[in-house]
This record gives structure tokens, C-alpha cells and sequence, in this order.
């Protein structure tokens, strides 16, 4: 049985976060890696067709330079984590799932062995990525779709570890939880349950997050994705602007997370600038741009650059610079933010 237990200690998270452990030496900064670079596509339109032709580039363009390919391993399954709990209007597209499942399943991957995981029953329903309860149709019939505030996907021995308060409510709430009945205990209050079916059940998977901007996370988006929406009992990092960003950053490092964290595929689709993670359309922008990279730093920056950009442009403050999300992973090993560095390689052009 293996057991994860990971306490912050880094010094310069320790510095900023009131999660820091007092008592533990401080660890060694991780190397930084060399910069992984981003791969860029153009989306003429945002259908499906466009979609599988671009995605395809990209995969095949990754495939030849990493010398990594997406084939069947030894379990034989891939997991796809999609985004919905902004609701309808700024959710993972559909046809960009579509076009990654046909590019897995020409790669030797059967259909019921492509999973997607979601947070929220609702908000997948609504997003089209359950049935509906109307018609009964979806456009995944046959993958399986893991809802992980189910609580089916949790495995007790592993988690993410901090003493902080945990009655706060999901996504959409930013108030203390009222008429609800507390039945768990101090230890369990301070322990984040990892979805294990991306890391322990599937030979690798990939990430497919949209991007809005966060009041206490900066950027909502590949990190975030991959973290905070894909664990129990996280919303309780939202207390204090400093431990959501280091929750993030710690969880992003976990080693057998990003051993089969295969990469990031983002669609510029749509995407929002202030307000987020409510959807609002008034302050949503979209670009015809498909991004790949296995940094998902790098994205996030690259995406908090437009983000400010387009808040200067209507007339409201950039993210504010005391949200070190971005930097605390860096620090970590996990990727880079300096967006001046990043190697854009261009596919199809």
C-alpha cells in the first residue's frame, strides 16, 4: 500500500504561507529544468473537423520531437481532465475533446479505456459532457465519466496534507458553509484526497483546462486544473490569499502526478479576463489558437500576460503580484515563467 504525506517546507512558500510547518528544515529548491517549449496551432474555425486536424498536427508534432508517443502501456487506459465548473459558455470545447479522442483511438486506444474526469454531476450535465436528462445523449457515449464529488475516485492513502480550516464551500461559493452538519473529524478536515484514476490507473493523461482569471489563484487554468480540481476538500485553501497558490504549486509537483501528466492541450476557444471563474460573456475574449506544451507554467504565464493586457485595455487593475502561484511552482521544479524565453514552435503554418 503506498501512503503520500507532503507537509509545505519550502522556504520560500514557508515565507508567504501560513501552511509552512514551523520546526521543518527548509528543502533545496528544485533545479530549474531546461524550458520546455509550447506548441502553437492556428484555428481557422472552432468545429470539429478543424479541430481533429490541428489536434493531430500537434500530437504528431510532439511525438517527433520528444520521442514520447500516446500508444497503450501496460494498463492500456488514457484519462482526459476537462473543465466545466465555470458552466455552459466556458468549458473544455467539446469538439477539442472529440479530436483528442479520435487522435488516441487511432493510436491503438479502445474507446471504453479513454476516461474523462469532472468535479462537479451538475455542471458536467450542463456542459454537455454527461446526458442529458432530456434526450439521454451524449457525445461520449462509451468513455466513461468519473464525476469526482462523487467520492468513488478517492483513495484514502493518498493525499495532500495541511493543517488549515476546511468548512468553505466549492468552486462558486466564497462564504463558510451555514446549515450543514459537520461530521468529520480534525484529521480529515486538514487532508486534500488525491483522484487517483489519472496517476494510478492510466498508462498517462492529459490535461484540458480553459482559462479565467481567479481573485485568490491569479490564473485559472493548466496548474489549477490539474490540482485544486482534481482533489477533495480543497476549497478551504480559499481562507487566506497565500495558501490556495501554495496548495497549487505542492500538489503540482507531486512526482507520480507528473510522471503521467503526458502534457497540457488548451483551445483559446474562449476565455475570460476578470470576474472568473463566473462565466461572464461581457468580459470573455477569444483567440484561434490551440496550445501543447509539458509546461504548464509556461502556459498559465503566457496566459496571465493576456489576461493583464486585456484589464488594462477595459479599464481594471492586473492580477495582482502578491498572487505568487505561478512563481511558487516555479520554484518547484515544475516550470518556467518567463514568457520572454518561451519557445514557440508553430505547427501547420
Amino acid at each position: 500500500m503506498r501512503f503520500f504525506f507532503l507537509r509545505l517546507s519550502l522556504a520560500i512558500i514557508g515565507a508567504f504561507s501560513a501552511v509552512a510547518i514551523r520546526g521543518n528544515p527548509p528543502a533545496t529548491p528544485a533545479a530549474k529544468p531546461e524550458m520546455a517549449p509550447v506548441w502553437e496551432a492556428r484555428l481557422p474555425a472552432f468545429d470539429e473537423a478543424t479541430y481533429a486536424r490541428e489536434v493531430e498536427a500537434l500530437i504528431l508534432n510532439f511525438e517527433n520531437v520528444t520521442g514520447r508517443r500516446l500508444v497503450p502501456g501496460a494498463k492500456k487506459k488514457v484519462g482526459l481532465k476537462i473543465y466545466s465548473d465555470s458552466g455552459p459558455g466556458m468549458a473544455t470545447p467539446i469538439p477539442l475533446v472529440q479530436a483528442v479522442i479520435t487522435a488516441l483511438e487511432k493510436r491503438g486506444f479502445k474507446t471504453q479505456n479513454i476516461f474523462l474526469v469532472g468535479l462537479n454531476q451538475l455542471r458536467l450535465r450542463m456542459t454537455g459532457y454527461l446526458p442529458s436528462l432530456v434526450t439521454g445523449e451524449t457525445p461520449f457515449k462509451g468513455h466513461p465519466v468519473y464525476v469526482l464529488e462523487s467520492g468513488k475516485f478517492y483513495d484514502p492513502v493518498w493525499f495532500y496534507d495541511s493543517p488549515l480550516p476546511q468548512r468553505f464551500d466549492p468552486i462558486f461559493a466564497e462564504q463558510q458553509t451555514k446549515d450543514f452538519s459537520n461530521t468529520s473529524t480534525k484529521d480529515e478536515d486538514r487532508k486534500s484526497f488525491l483522484a487517483t484514476p489519472l496517476f494510478l490507473d492510466a498508462d498517462f493523461w492529459i490535461n484540458l483546462p480553459v482559462y479565467t482569471d481567479h481573485s485568490t489563484l491569479g490564473v485559472n487554468g493548466a496548474l489549477v486544473n490539474a490540482t485544486l480540481w482534481n482533489a477533495s476538500n480543497t476549497a478551504r485553501f480559499f481562507r487566506s490569499p497565500a495558501n490556495a497558490p501554495a496548495a497549487v504549486a505542492e500538489m503540482s509537483a507531486i512526482p507520480e502526478l507528473r510522471e503521467t501528466w503526458m502534457f497540457t492541450l488548451a483551445s483559446l476557444e474562449h476565455y475570460q479576463f476578470i470576474g472568473g471563474p463566473f462565466f461572464n460573456s461581457l468580459y470573455s475574449a477569444s483567440e484561434p489558437l490551440l496550445w501543447l506544451s509539458t509546461d504548464p507554467v509556461i502556459m498559465d504565464a503566457m496566459m496571465r500576460d493576456r489576461i493583464d493586457r486585456l484589464r488594462k485595455q477595459t479599464g481594471f487593475e492586473p492580477i495582482s503580484e502578491e498572487i505568487r502561484t505561478l512563481e511558487f511552482a516555479e520554484t518547484l521544479g515544475v516550470g518556467s515563467t518567463q514568457i520572454k524565453l518561451a519557445k514557440i514552435i508553430e505547427v501547420g503554418r
